[in-house]
């Protein structure tokens, strides 16, 4: 075996822990985090949090929408990298982690007007939210309602407005073809539904628990 084809290999466990922290998140985005887990929940990790920095970042995100309020980490993530007039709309069913939320934002010193945060069931509230008016959508809300979360995206975005998708590798659990539980199924279906759209072009990347990415058309 040649050497290029000895290191042509992916990387290792130890490569992907360093890139998880190669860049450390915020102060406030740390504390929220801790808090989280204080509480019994289980938040995103420090990869996924500085990638949506980044990407909010990066395409000058003035209007989003998260499903799923994460206890404020998601959250605040994406409002770090948002323009200073840009707004977080997040919704989630429960109301013990927006309030988490609400003093995650406060303690941050983030304005109110700078956030909504919406208590109600996302399916039941996202048909009310404006077409064609956010420029990012993140879902990270039940994974059994995900194909819903995707399609109800697409009709919310800008084009060029992006989606992403958390938790889209589920751990090892999407990539294992003999993992047939009924949230593997359902994230299965919504990467072939923004795959198979004609109106988004897709990534998936190995950050966290898995991302997955779409542009809109």
């Amino acid at each position: 075996m040649s050497q290029a084809r000895k290191t042509a290999a992916g990387p290792d466990a130890r490569s992907w822990q360093y890139a998880e922290g190669f860049v450390a998140a915020s102060e406030s985005v740390t504390e929220a985090h801790h808090a989280a887990l204080d509480s019994g929940l289980a938040p995103v990790g420090n990869g996924t949090s500085t990638f949506l920095t980044f990407l909010t970042r990066a395409i000058d995100a003035r209007a989003v929408v998260e499903i799923g309020t994460d206890a404020g980490v998601t959250g605040l993530s994406l409002l770090e990298g948002m323009a200073g007039n840009g707004v977080l709309t997040s919704i989630d069913v429960e109301a013990d982690r927006q309030d988490a939320a609400r003093r995650v934002f406060q303690r941050a010193g983030i304005r109110t007007n700078r956030f909504r945060l919406i208590a109600g069931t996302p399916l039941a509230v996202l048909p009310k939210l404006r077409d064609g008016a956010y420029d990012l959508v993140l879902v990270n809300g039940d994974r059994l309602e995900y194909v819903e979360y995707v399609s109800q995206a697409l009709r919310l975005l800008r084009h060029g407005g992006v989606v992403v998708v958390n938790d889209a590798l589920a751990g090892r659990a999407v990539a294992d073809p003999d993992n047939e539980e009924d949230a593997t199924l359902i994230i299965r279906e919504a990467l072939d539904f923004v795959s198979e759209s004609e109106e988004l072009l897709p990534v998936l990347l190995p950050v966290g628990r898995g991302l997955m990415l779409a542009v809109k058309s």
